[in-house]
């Protein structure tokens, strides 16, 4: 496991195609609709029956036609599409796919529209190509108005995957759409909400789905196209297969995982070739071979803070078959058992990241089930803590684990989200099982006094200088990216950190200066993105910010009584 990326090449065996986007305004001004096709029903074909928009596979004849193209050349083309040469063949071929299977042609003779549909057949057949068209029609393809949208590779396992770029244009003037009959038994032309409304019931490939979701952003084919003309570094979207557990009987089925779901890193790992049989759930109980050396068993609590539940680990050498769990997890005899059930040898000691209910309490069941080692760092403030943590050897950071010939674990002590926490390194992986100091998906609450958020930031940023590949969180999957996740959970606190700098000169503006302010009244400011059923959480943090701007001198506090309050140097 050295690497967060495949292992192979993803576009290997996929053929490459063009699809264009063809948009237009309602006539009634009610935004726009975009031109779709329902294919005709074949078997063994995943996009049978779908509803997508015209396209297909290049022909190599494609790029006999690029001296008809009007504003585009290979050149510019290839720059935009990322690719040494041959970028116009997507040009093109989207095009003659355009006139294939919806009857629009982007061409004009001497500035003329033309009646193409007697080439329909013969360019479906293969009879002759687009050039041969312009050639004898003296026809130009008007390219200008077309842009890029997207690039999106089939998931690997599918029998058949295209290599797809994605273009938008407005439908061309004065012509009719009129379906093949072959490829496209049936042409729709609908708003970007029709076409996902769920009565309509139509079949959508992950593709287009997503498409859709962008468009209906959109009110005008004007904004689409201006939207397209400044996109810049379009990436390559490509889905994953995997499997999910049917909510009722527990059956497993297909499904597809898209980059943004938290599943999708973790999937490409144990999955790189597209089995599909990698479930994209955290499943209580159920343990996962995330590596030879690593296994994650996930508690059964889950909740708004714990997400699908608490993570325990069992780190081991196969060589050796001994094992180490780290976070025992909530005491709870169902998760000790899965746990126990789990270790593929015996278990040799317990590692505890910090002292919080639903990390440290199963180590007591642990030890008496084992009689491992329980190992860890006493919090120093008491409050929402496990009161009954009693670890056999403290740890202080910087130690060095040998739990084999080919695994060791290093132990970093990284304070912030509680004082003792300590993060554990697994250098043969690549990978930091990180506790709650980095979450999947979120931000860690900072709650003081034992929460630091001064501690916090500092213990981020000590990470950036190790050789990172992967994170091993204590809620949710595995993590790829590991230094682009830390810096931007650090941009993120230091954003808060300017709404909290904001929110007090706010409030100081408000009353002249006269008085300084409340948590509740400051969270209003600098936590106005934060749902108010949230708020009461939200002040923890913002106590936390206000304690390290206090720090360093950018906040004064404030006695009143029992409560404290704040305001501007």
């Amino acid at each position: 496991m050295n690497s967060a990326e495949p292992s192979f090449d993803v576009l290997a065996g996929a053929r490459k195609a063009a699809s264009v986007i063809v948009l237009r305004d309602r006539p009634d001004g009610a935004g726009l609709e975009v031109l779709m096709l329902r294919r005709a029903e074949r078997d063994g074909d995943m996009r049978s029956g779908a509803a997508v928009f015209p396209g297909g596979v290049l022909d190599a004849r494609d790029r006999d036609a690029h001296r008809y193209c009007e504003g585009w050349d290979d050149a510019r083309a290839s720059q935009r599409l990322g690719l040494p040469d041959g970028g116009l063949d997507y040009w093109v071929a989207a095009v003659r796919e355009c006139l294939e299977e919806v009857g629009l042609l982007y061409a004009h003779a001497n500035g003329r529209p033309f009646d193409a549909s007697a080439w329909r057949d013969p360019l479906q057949q293969g009879e002759c190509g687009l050039a041969e068209l312009c050639e004898q029609q003296g026809l130009t393809l008007q390219l200008s108005g077309w842009h890029y949208w997207s690039h999106w590779l089939t998931p690997p396992g599918n029998p058949k995957r295209f290599d797809t770029r994605f273009f938008v244009a407005e439908a061309p003037p004065g012509q009719q759409a009129l379906a093949d009959g072959g490829e496209a038994v049936e042409l729709m032309w609908l708003t970007p909400s029709e076409a996902l409304a769920r009565e309509r019931g139509l079949k959508l490939l992950p593709v287009t789905r997503r498409t859709l979701e962008e468009l209906g952003r959109h009110g005008t084919v004007a904004s689409v196209l201006a939207h397209a003309a400044q996109l810049r570094d379009i990436p390559l979207t490509m889905p994953r297969l995997a499997s999910t557990r049917h909510p009722k009987d527990g059956s497993l089925q297909r499904t597809v995982v898209l980059p943004e779901e938290a599943s999708y890193a973790e999937i490409g790992h144990l999955d790189p070739a597209g089995r599909g049989d990698a479930l994209n759930q955290i499943v209580p109980g159920r343990p996962v071979r995330l590596t030879p050396r690593l296994i994650r068993v996930t508690a059964p609590n889950p909740g708004v803070m714990t997400g699908p539940g608490t993570n325990s680990y069992l780190v081991g050498d196969p060589a050796t078959n001994r094992w180490t769990v780290i976070d025992p997890g909530p005491a709870l005899p169902e998760h000790t058992q899965a746990l126990l059930a789990a270790a593929p040898g015996p278990i040799e000691r317990i590692l505890v990241t910090h002292t919080h209910a639903d990390h440290s309490p199963g180590a007591r069941a642990l030890r008496e089930a084992t009689g491992a080692p329980v190992l860890g760092q006493r919090p120093a403030h008491p409050q929402g803590q496990d009161p009954h943590f009693s670890p056999d050897n403290v740890l202080q950071g910087g130690e060095r684990l040998v739990l084999g010939p080919s695994a060791t674990l290093e132990v970093l002590h990284t304070p912030g989200h509680a004082s003792n926490h300590l993060c554990y390194w697994l250098p043969e992986d690549g990978l930091l099982l990180t506790g709650d100091h980095v979450m999947q998906g979120s931000t860690v609450v900072i709650n003081p006094p034992d929460g630091d958020m001064a501690a916090y930031c500092a213990s981020l940023r000590g990470l950036l200088s190790m050789p990172l590949q992967w994170l091993a969180p204590g809620h949710g999957f595995l993590v790829a990216k590991p230094h682009a996740v830390i810096e931007a959970l650090l941009a993120h606190r230091g954003r808060r950190e300017d709404r909290v700098l904001r929110a007090l000169a706010e409030a100081d503006r408000t009353t002249g200066g006269a008085s300084a302010h409340s948590l509740a009244t400051l969270v209003a400011w600098a936590y106005d993105d934060t749902p108010l059923a949230l708020h009461p959480l939200a002040q923890r943090s913002l106590l936390a910010h206000l304690l390290k701007l206090q720090g360093e001198g950018r906040a004064v506090q404030h006695q009143d009584g029992d409560h404290a309050l704040w305001r501007q140097p």
